[in-house]
């Protein structure tokens, strides 16, 4: 088995990634800026901006070397310039360090599995949007303007295969995001945001998992280099996502939140209101054209079992 190695692999998302490589045998490192004694994995510590001596990770010359490039600050902060700026170089540093990493080894990387987000189609109303959807221009800073770059740095990358995985809301059990939403739910907020028409795409975290193993070439299929983008193929409206929210955990009292009570409480909770006000609707259509098959494809399957309710 290749050497797989994660960089900002820390967070909810990839423990999980790491644990599921874990279990089917591969050689995992975790790059991480504060590395977790307790944490039963090989980590390497840098500091997600310059070149160190964690590079050597990514030049094994007896086995090909696999990349999953997670790093980035967590995005639920107010919007201020300030934010906005250190969101953009927590990301875009720390692939320009890997891809001087890449250039320096004797052989490029075998794969690259390159993290972003649908985000970066900023707000897109009522758009259908798949691979092949041009960019806003100009986009909402903190979404375009911070995934556009992120994008842009792993160009130049020594390597033989890389996917852009841009990726929608991921329910996954006790991350931030489920957990954000389990407490609206539970004070009785769960109603729609805004208008509540605003589109919302999402994946289960088993399905993204499969789509992060195919880009590697660890599963079948092999997924093509390029973008990619990581979504179920059944975006709901917010207040669908809500009412089926409710539903599930069997919160009958949902109150809507006006968009001006949201704004006031995302300023009240240091977020960005834009996570809940705006919207985009994306599928891919790289993964229609394989026949790709999704385990949760649509949103109350997906939810009841991320809540132990199936």
């Amino acid at each position: 088995m290749s050497r797989v190695v994660v960089a900002g692999g820390s967070g909810s998302l990839g423990r999980a990634l790491v644990a599921d490589l874990l279990g089917r045998g591969a050689d995992v490192v975790v790059l991480t800026r504060r590395p977790d004694p307790t944490w039963a994995v090989r980590q390497e510590q840098w500091d997600g901006r310059t070149v160190g001596p964690w590079a050597a990770l990514l030049d094994d010359g007896a086995r090909p070397v696999r990349v999953v490039n997670l790093a980035g600050r967590l995005v639920d902060v107010r919007p201020t310039d300030a934010n906005v700026a250190s969101l953009r170089s927590s990301r875009v540093d720390a692939t320009r360090a890997l891809v001087a990493a890449s250039r320096a080894a004797s052989r490029p990387v075998a794969r690259w599995v390159q993290m972003s987000t649908t985000a970066i189609w900023s707000d897109g109303g009522e758009q259908r949007i798949t691979e092949g959807t041009p960019l806003p221009d100009p986009g909402l800073p903190q979404m375009t303007g911070v995934a556009e770059p992120w994008e842009d740095a792993v160009r130049g990358a020594h390597a033989e295969h890389v996917v852009t995985l841009r990726t929608s809301l991921v329910l996954q059990p006790g991350s931030p995001v489920v957990g954000r939403l389990e407490l609206l739910t539970r004070l009785g907020l769960g109603g729609k945001v805004g208008t509540g028409r605003q589109w919302v795409s999402w994946i289960h975290v088993d399905d993204w998992l499969a789509l992060v193993r195919g880009a590697l070439g660890l599963d079948d299929p092999a997924l093509p280099g390029g973008v990619l983008v990581a979504s179920a193929p059944t975006p709901v409206r917010n207040a669908e996502l809500m009412a089926t929210l409710r539903a599930v955990t069997g919160r009958r009292v949902g109150l809507p939140t006006p968009a001006p009570v949201a704004r006031l409480g995302s300023w009240l909770l240091r977020s960005d209101p834009a996570l809940g006000l705006t919207g985009r609707h994306c599928t891919s259509d790289v993964l229609a054209g394989l026949g790709w098959r999704f385990r949760h494809p649509t949103l109350e399957p997906a939810l009841r079992d991320v809540f132990g309710r199936g």
